[in-house]
């Protein structure tokens, strides 16, 4: 039966590379049917409001959003578009896969998965200023909020994506030995969820600062990590980077009723309307929400595609050091298809 996902293009490139994606899924044989809605700045134009009611009630509907990169609109009310989605739906599990496409790169034959907690932590944003001696912001403070519920869902999550996939080990990242409090409850949590797994999937916990040294030395020691939301944030940055950087890197931001997907670099302004940016993040997250919906032979088959193209063509954009545009390289993985 055919699924009906609510279509974000986003703005700067998001409309561009949204198109290419749509064309590839159709040209794939996926079975998907479009609502397509504004958020971001292209909202803020026509609706007066980034994140408009229509569209929030076509995620309800529908349950499954593919988005381009939002730019947040300066003085809007929200810190990000992005971030008051994840907050609004509760999309608590921020999933990132890093996968070696291209070749001859500084680390060959990557493949990990970055989980991240994505609504409690630092980014709760409960934070306020402190005045002293006549000075309003004499000090600022914030709080890092780390709940048991919040924390058992997020290992819970990483352990069960371990066993849907075959992963042999889930590495818990953490700085408890330092904030022995929200760091310590997090490793706690940790520990009594990876005890009802025991003999399926391997378990590890490592204070963050050795887990970013180990990514650089030797990532292939790691499986599928998990951390709480500011370390996920600035890990799976450095996870990307293995691979090529954010080009390469598709996301999905995972909740009980409603699952997101989208490509973690933003909307690139300065190249907007050119038709040079690099669709292959976007192309990544479509294959996540074909996985996420049960079409994941339709995702191997443009997986694969995009693999020979990188691999073989000439047909691949500046980022990647060709001179192809948008359109002619997705024209390139769409003849892969076979």
């Amino acid at each position: 039966m055919s699924k009906t996902v609510t279509l974000i293009p986003g703005d700067g490139i998001g409309p561009t590379i949204v198109d290419v994606t749509i064309e590839l899924l159709d040209a794939a044989g996926a079975d998907l049917e479009y609502d397509r809605q504004l958020a971001g700045m292209a909202a803020v134009h026509e609706l007066a409001n980034p994140l408009p009611p229509e569209t929030m009630d076509s995620v309800q509907r529908t349950g499954l959003i593919l988005k381009g990169p939002l730019t947040t609109p300066v003085g809007s009310g929200f810190r990000s578009i992005n971030v008051a989605l994840r907050k609004e739906l509760d999309l608590y599990a921020n999933v990132r896969p890093a996968v070696t496409l291209m070749p001859g790169g500084r680390y060959e034959d990557i493949d990990l998965v970055m989980i991240r907690e994505n609504t409690e932590g630092l980014y709760v944003g409960v934070e306020h200023y402190i005045g002293m001696q006549g000075d309003p912001k004499a000090a600022a403070e914030s709080v890092m909020i780390v709940t048991r519920y919040g924390a058992e869902r997020i290992v819970r999550y990483a352990f069960d994506y371990a066993v849907a996939n075959n992963r042999k080990k889930v590495t818990f990242a953490h700085k408890a030995n330092i904030l022995k409090y929200t760091q310590g409850l997090f490793l706690d949590v940790g520990h009594e969820v990876a005890k009802e797994y025991e003999g399926r999937v391997g378990f590890e916990d490592m204070i963050i600062d050795a887990c970013a040294m180990h990514l650089v030395m030797n990532p292939y020691r790691f499986d599928v990590l998990v951390m709480e939301n500011m370390f996920g944030d600035i890990v799976s940055d450095l996870v990307a980077g293995l691979v090529g950087g954010l080009g390469m890197a598709p996301g999905g931001n995972i909740g009980s009723d409603v699952a997101m997907f989208e490509p973690v670099h933003g909307s690139a302004p300065d190249i907007a309307g050119l038709g040079v940016a690099n669709p292959t993040a976007q192309f990544l997250a479509a294959c996540m929400l074909l996985d996420h919906i049960h079409q994941g032979d339709v995702a191997d088959r443009i997986r694969t595609a995009i693999n020979q193209c990188l691999r073989t063509c000439e047909a691949v954009t500046r980022d990647l050091g060709g001179s192809a545009s948008t359109r002619e390289y997705a024209r390139a993985v769409m003849d892969k298809l076979g």
